[in-house]
């Protein structure tokens, strides 16, 4: 499983208050029917307020953009420069985001 790497990551890289939090560019009907296997893998999940009531086509960008903003730490799993992670890992730089890439380590 991909997330697996997530977890060891947040063991590895965490800052003091570091948790495991799923966050969604919107209500989605599997979330809400499956809530309590959600929350025994995950600390917390959370629907982005702000990609909530975008377009459908531009939620998951702004449900990104948000994340980074609201981040000290960002942890990816990037391999190819191109697509939506990788714009999005993109403007994290800009921001001047301390970035952990889960695709460089060993």
């Amino acid at each position: 499983m991909l997330l697996l790497p997530f977890k060891r990551a947040i063991r590895n890289y965490g800052y003091g208050n570091t948790h495991f939090t799923l966050v969604l560019p919107y209500m989605k009907a599997e979330y809400r029917d499956n809530e309590k296997e959600y929350l025994d893998y995950y600390d917390e999940v959370e629907v982005c307020a702000e990609s909530s009531i975008a377009h459908p086509k531009s939620a998951i960008q702004v449900r990104n953009r948000s994340m980074i903003d609201r981040a000290d730490l960002v942890v990816c799993c990037i391999q190819h420069k191109s697509g939506g992670a990788y714009a999005t890992i993109r403007y994290a730089e800009k921001q001047g985001k301390k970035i952990v890439n889960l695709a460089n380590e060993n």
